[in-house]
Order: C-alpha cells, then sequence, then structure tokens
C-alpha cells in the first residue's frame, strides 16, 4: 500500500476511536502521522541571528507504538534530537532527546514535561517537569505546545518561556 493509503486509513481508525479523554485523543491524531516525515520552517523568531533561522526543518515520524510516538527532528544535516510523546495511565510526557553522533546522550537530554489538562484532540502543552528544572534551571517555565490543523494542513510546535514566545515551527501535514 502507497503511504497515502495508511495515512487515510490512520485518520478514519483515529476518527473511530474517540474518547472523552483529550490526552488520549491527541495521541491517536499524533499517531496519524506515524510513518511520515514533515518538512517545515521556523515561524518565531524571525531573526537571522537564531541557531535555526532558515534552516531547513524535517520531522519525521518514524517509531510508533500503542504507548509511544518518536520524532526526529533534524535541523539542516543535526540529527542529534528526537521528540518523544509517551502515552500511561499518568497522561501525556513529552520529553526531548539529544544525542551525539555516536549514539550516546548529551549531557542536556530528557527534559520535557506533562501535558496539562486543558488541551485538546488537536492541541496539547506540555509544562516543564522537575527533571527539567533541575536540568535547565531557566526552563522551569517552559511550555511546549503541540497544535494540529487539518484544515490549514500545519503542524506547529511552539516553545513559550516565562509566558513570552521562545520559538515557533511549523510543518506541512
Amino acid at each position: 500500500m502507497h503511504t497515502t493509503h495508511f495515512a487515510v486509513i490512520a485518520l478514519v481508525m483515529a476518527a473511530c476511536t474517540q474518547t472523552s479523554d483529550p490526552k488520549v485523543d491527541f495521541f491517536a491524531e499524533m499517531s496519524t502521522l506515524c510513518g511520515q516525515t514533515l518538512k517545515g520552517e521556523s515561524v518565531w523568531p524571525d531573526d537571522p541571528a537564531h541557531d535555526f533561522y532558515g534552516a531547513d526543518l524535517t520531522a519525521t515520524f518514524a517509531a510508533c507504538s500503542d504507548t509511544e510516538i518518536q520524532i526526529p527532528f533534524q535541523v539542516n544535516e543535526d540529527k542529534s534530537r528526537t521528540w518523544i510523546i509517551t502515552k500511561s495511565d499518568t497522561g501525556l510526557l513529552f520529553k526531548h532527546d539529544h544525542r551525539h553522533e555516536d549514539g550516546s546522550p548529551d549531557s542536556v537530554t530528557n527534559y520535557g514535561g506533562w501535558a496539562h489538562d486543558a488541551g485538546s484532540r488537536y492541541e496539547q502543552s506540555f509544562m516543564a517537569d522537575a527533571d527539567t528544572g533541575a536540568l535547565i534551571p531557566a526552563a522551569v517555565t517552559n511550555v511546549w505546545t503541540f497544535t494540529i490543523d487539518r484544515k490549514a494542513g500545519t503542524l506547529t510546535y511552539y516553545l513559550e518561556r516565562h509566558g513570552q514566545p521562545r520559538y515557533k515551527a511549523s510543518f506541512s501535514l
């Protein structure tokens, strides 16, 4: 079957499995992207001095199970980052896994947090957890938000720190 067929089947399955738990529904919605590679661009900050300004961004929904989605996030040729969304009885956990070229963990890795209760099937925000605050004290107020906009055909990754925008990327679905 062609990748497009898998995507259609996944969308139908997600629609049929809608629950009363927005976190579970969001995980199901993100799962519909499994097997896809999304191209994106930095939206904010629009600053040539920013590391990701003008970079080729790629998010690949590479490894998916009933409880975990691994999304390698590539910036130009840098393949050191993977976003990991884990579904458990406790809720949804979002982490950043940073690795060196040899596969060993970076000294700043496994930061992120738990989804709060105000999310929906198409948007979830993850508040920095205590481990993140201990690892990166300045990130204790971080909130990472993923938004799936089917109408616009985009997936957005958005980061706030201290209630202020810090980074935003948009990927084409």
